[in-house]
């Protein structure tokens, strides 16, 4: 048996079941440690394609599971998580939507288009270099993030209190909003570029040394609460340069 060969399909596995106990921890209302779930599945996610890359360990089999995890991890796991946000939210008054208590189900769209969009990932060759709509772990992401700016204080290196942050998020409409345009961008055609560098030269990565750095000095300013803003961030400069991302 070459070992080598089950190492990506064991990180894959491992980002599964850190997908199922973020799910979990949201049925029981423990937000915050749902949420770090997802961020340890992401991690296990990068981690199983640069141990593909690198053992050369590439198989059906694991290409398959990695589509059935990320739908877990950064489509099911966030999805319920945002319900269950929306639904301790929802007070019955406001709209239509708020008061008949349908407003949470819009949470929905996050694993029904994630699910469409990693389908469209597997059998799209234009996704080779860059991404085509949003990628499942920013999305993921940006949502697991949400709960950190609510419920944890800023770190000790934090400059600035995010407040303003905290009072958006707190919002059920503007919670909605996020919820449908992050889902229409997950199935969208535009482009959004990788974050891999194939050699270190500022040419061909100025997106990424230009995200790296505002991330640092977002961090540096917001602490945790500058996860979401680096997401927006992330997703802004792909729309306004859609002519420099090549397919």
């Amino acid at each position: 048996m070459n070992i080598k060969q089950h190492i990506p399909n064991t990180l894959t596995t491992l980002n599964l079941l850190c997908g199922l106990i973020s799910l979990t921890l949201t049925f029981d209302g423990n937000f915050v440690y749902a949420s770090l779930f997802i961020f340890i599945a992401a991690v296990f996610d990068f981690l199983d394609g640069n141990a593909a890359r690198i053992l050369n360990a590439h198989s059906e089999l694991g290409k398959q599971l990695d589509s059935l995890a990320d739908v877990v991890s950064f489509g099911v796991a966030p999805g319920i998580m945002i319900f269950q946000m929306i639904s301790a939210q929802c007070t019955g008054g406001g709209n239509f939507f708020e008061r008949t208590h349908i407003v949470q189900y819009f949470a929905m769209l996050i694993p029904v288009c994630s699910a469409l969009r990693l389908a469209k990932f597997n059998i799209d060759i234009r996704q080779e270099v860059n991404f085509i709509g949003i990628p499942t772990p920013a999305n993921a992401i940006f949502f697991a993030s949400i709960p950190l700016v609510l419920y944890v204080q800023p770190g000790l290196f934090s400059l600035i209190r995010a407040d303003f942050l905290v009072a958006f998020f707190s919002n059920t409409r503007i919670l909605t909003i996020l919820t449908v345009f992050f889902s229409y961008l997950l199935i969208s055609d535009f482009k959004i570029f990788s974050m891999k560098f194939k050699n270190m030269a500022w040419s061909g990565n100025q997106l990424r040394y230009v995200l790296l750095i505002s991330s640092l000095v977002l961090f540096v300013l917001f602490s945790l609460s500058a996860i979401p803003i680096i997401i927006i961030l992330y997703i802004l400069m792909s729309i306004f340069f859609q002519n420099y991302i090549l397919e």
